[in-house]
């Protein structure tokens, strides 16, 4: 039987999606984070955490979860682990305790010297050039704006 050229079944083709390849460049990568992330004692979901604390410092949990795009449900208990570990503090300010206040320990802060070698061991795991490298990050923030507003 031969396909015809253009099928009412071609949108939902494996080939012609985007969003699968961004599903499976992103768990690859990912998946690679985690031999040097072992070291930290870090999943790579608390490694992007750490990177806004390190960056921005102490910040509520809906801020934390913003930079990083995490809704409550999947950061509250990688918060809870992540004090359990050491790395961070949970306290609720009596002037609002609404609000879930995140800092770094001094163990958490200490850890940011470990972390600057992950970025090199992870350099090349794209096999991409930097301009490449460059490009393509620029589109993905460039999707997520649009898909945020």
């Amino acid at each position: 039987m031969e396909r015809n050229k253009h099928n009412k079944y071609d949108c939902i083709r494996l080939e012609n999606q985007i969003c699968f390849p961004l599903y499976a460049c992103s768990k690859e990568v990912i998946r690679q984070y985690r031999k040097p992330l072992e070291r930290l004692g870090l999943t790579y979901t608390q490694y992007v955490v750490m990177m806004v604390l390190w960056e921005f410092g102490g910040m509520t949990e809906g801020e934390i979860g913003k930079k990083v795009h995490l809704d409550s449900g999947t950061l509250a208990p990688l918060l809870k682990r992540m004090e359990k570990q050491g790395y961070i503090t949970r306290n609720r300010p009596e002037t609002n305790e609404n609000k879930l206040f995140i800092e770094l320990t001094n163990a958490g802060e200490a850890l940011k010297d470990q972390a600057i070698r992950v970025p090199c061991e992870m350099e090349g795991c794209l096999n991409l050039t930097k301009e490449e490298q460059r490009l393509l990050k620029k589109l993905l923030d460039k999707a997520i704006i649009k898909m945020e507003v």
